[in-house]
């Protein structure tokens, strides 16, 4: 029984169990001047992946798989911003971003031998940017005002769009664009959750699957077109990935010290100290987009008004909550986006801590403290319930944390529990879910669109959204999102981006918290470990020095 296979053997059983994992720390080895070929890297994720239709993407885990087994039209340095060629090998746009033409590289097929042509990008985007009714398959949030395909040649293929879309050469480096077969499109949304059903054109092939538990994929040998613009080029430095799902932090944490896993995603800062003292390098990913906040519901007649939501805004102390919960990798929110995002601008100066104001705002608002020190009005108690996210860390915490902060200033936040159906159902009724957790992650200013218009994932349940009972619409603030979506002029692009980012914290639709970054942690002998522009793990350049 090879080394590999002991270990996961291992795992598999701490996973069962949620036995914490002893045994004695590696020692680094020295570093090697160049990679060296072969290894399988013991992947520990949190959580399993969901749908892997690729506009199913923002959710970590699908992404983190997605990353391996397709290829993007384009690549985005993680480092500039800048869009790069990868299966297109160039392109032009002309000058209102209504029609984008991209050149092919050639050669390029999926794992199952069809070719990467045209034909399979047209198939693509034509999926991706209409949706297929028929097959379940939904519009990507990333793509705005698309249109239809032409065939130009084999290697060319021309997208058109109804109306500008400035935003979209950026979502063609996205995993939420991950190009896949003609046989995948074919396949119902409910047949993508399994991850042998996806045939892509990446540096790694699915193997095998435990549905929920375990994926194996090994390097494609004949693989020849990653991105033009990095040093390595050709097969997969790895022989293959073992991404196992390990939902105790405990157990993923132990595995990686005593050296039965070579990488995990997601560690709390609480345990960050205990990782780098063991000489274990903590990855605090950046994840550009918006940041870790709440959002209201405005529907709701508790948050309706405006000066309740500002009062809220100022009863909330973001710092404490770093301070208490988290580590210098949360910087302070200081926007609706991250600092690191591009059209970001400083709100800082109107997201002050102060108790006095927001005891003041809710006075005008007619909100009296009641016998048990929470205000009421007209026969309405001031309390509002809000359901943890699971797909953030420490999400509880920081919502007792907020409680806490909100019950000095006379508002009661509850925490709601229930089986995910009835969570699902809830979160679509303002009524019953006034403020969310929430934060998207997209390099472009389009991700304020993508979280907060209507038609997408509209979180604040605006009127011809996905939302139920729902009375709030606020013209102007769409508006603006179309702006940001549909302006071809880059510098004018920038200024709608900013004005949506003081339309938010002046309504107090948003409370941002701080920028959370992607957490990683890997062995000293794991090298060359790389993230796309958000943060999601890339293993096409990592080996194993050992």
């Amino acid at each position: 029984m090879s080394y590999s296979t002991t270990r996961r053997q291992l795992l598999r059983n701490f996973a069962a169990t949620g036995a914490l994992i002893a045994g004695g720390l590696l020692a680094a080895p020295a570093l090697a001047q160049d990679a060296v070929p072969g290894g399988t890297l013991i992947y520990l994720e949190k959580q399993a992946h969901t749908s892997l239709y690729p506009p199913a993407a923002g959710f970590y885990p699908n992404a983190g798989l997605l990353n391996q087994i397709t290829d993007k039209l384009t690549y985005q340095n993680s480092e500039t911003l800048e869009i790069e060629p990868w299966i297109a090998r160039s392109w032009e746009i002309n000058a209102d971003a209504t029609e984008y033409v991209f050149h092919l590289r050639g050669g390029v097929t999926f794992s199952d031998g069809t070719p990467l042509d045209a034909a399979a990008v047209a198939a693509n985007y034509d999926i991706f940017g209409l949706g297929n009714a028929d097959l379940k398959l939904t519009v990507s949030e990333a793509i705005s005002n698309y249109d239809h395909s032409e065939i130009i040649d084999p290697l060319t293929v021309k997208l058109v769009f109804n109306a500008p879309a400035p935003g979209f050469l950026q979502a063609t480096a996205t995993p939420t664009s991950g190009l896949v077969s003609p046989a995948t499109l074919a396949r119902p949304v409910d047949e993508l959750g399994q991850a042998p059903n996806i045939v892509g054109s990446g540096p790694f092939v699915v193997a095998s699957e435990v549905l929920g538990t375990e994926i194996q994929l090994v390097a494609r040998e004949d693989y020849a077109w990653g991105p033009a613009s990095l040093e390595h080029q050709g097969r997969a430095y790895l022989d293959g990935i073992s991404i196992l799902t390990v939902p105790e932090d405990g157990v993923r944490i132990g595995a990686l010290l005593s050296g039965q896993g070579d990488f995990i995603r997601q560690v709390h800062a609480y345990d960050e100290a205990q990782v780098n003292a063991a000489g274990y390098t903590v990855y605090g990913a950046q994840t550009r987009g918006t940041t870790h906040s709440v959002a209201f519901r405005p529907s709701n007649p508790l948050v309706a008004e405006l000066k309740v939501r500002q009062a809220l805004l100022h009863a909330t102390n973001a710092q404490e909550i770093i301070d208490t919960l988290y580590s210098d990798n949360y910087p302070r929110a200081r926007s609706p986006l991250s600092s690191v995002s591009a059209g970001f601008i400083d709100l800082g100066d109107q997201l002050t801590f102060d108790t006095a104001l927001a005891n003041s705002l809710l006075d005008e608002a007619g909100w009296v403290a009641g016998a048990d020190g929470i205000r009421e009005k007209d026969g309405r108690r001031l309390s509002l319930g809000v359901y943890e996210s699971l797909n953030y860390a420490r999400s509880k915490e920081t919502l007792q944390l907020l409680a806490q902060q909100w019950k000095a200033v006379g508002a009661e936040l509850n925490l709601l529990a229930g089986e995910a159906a009835t969570r699902t159902a809830d979160d679509l009724d303002p009524l019953k879910t006034p403020l969310v957790p929430t934060k998207v992650e997209r390099a472009d200013p389009d991700v304020l669109k993508s979280q907060y218009y209507p038609t997408t994932r509209d979180q604040l349940r605006q009127v011809g959204g996905r939302g139920i009972d729902t009375t709030f619409i606020d013209e102007e603030l769409n508006a603006i999102l179309d702006s940001i979506a549909s302006e071809p002029d880059a510098q004018k692009r920038l200024e709608h981006t900013a004005e949506a980012q003081r339309h938010l914290i002046e309504q107090a639709y948003v409370i941002p918290f701080f920028e959370e970054p992607q957490s990683f942690a890997g062995a000293p002998y794991v090298k060359g470990i790389a993230f796309e522009a958000v943060g999601r793990p890339v293993f096409y350049s990592t080996w194993l020095d050992r």
